[in-house]
């Protein structure tokens, strides 16, 4: 699994919606969040091997409307990676 890191040249909301269209559209990327801080989206990709994820970075992520910049980082280990919320019970029964 490895995790890119994506800038935007425009953060207008056509150019976010043209963005998250094709994304949408790569098997490959798994997770798409867009995030607050020093980038703007971070992606989750799965690919069979390094030479599959340069492939995709290259004629695919790289060729994402908008893009003007990605870092990638390989994913050594997972140490957790849970998708539940945990919900307290007391929030339940009060009425």
């Amino acid at each position: 699994m490895l995790v890119v890191l994506v800038t935007m040249e425009k953060t207008s909301e056509d150019a976010l919606d043209r963005f998250n269209e094709a994304v949408r559209l790569i098997p490959e990327v798994q997770g798409c969040y867009m995030v607050a801080g020093n980038f703007d989206y971070m992606l989750k990709v799965r690919t069979h091997d390094i030479s599959h994820y340069r492939a995709v970075l290259v004629q695919q992520i790289g060729r994402l409307p908008n893009v003007h910049q990605t870092h990638s980082f390989v994913v050594m280990e997972l140490v957790k990676d849970e998708v539940t919320v945990p919900v307290p019970i007391d929030n339940y029964f009060q009425p």
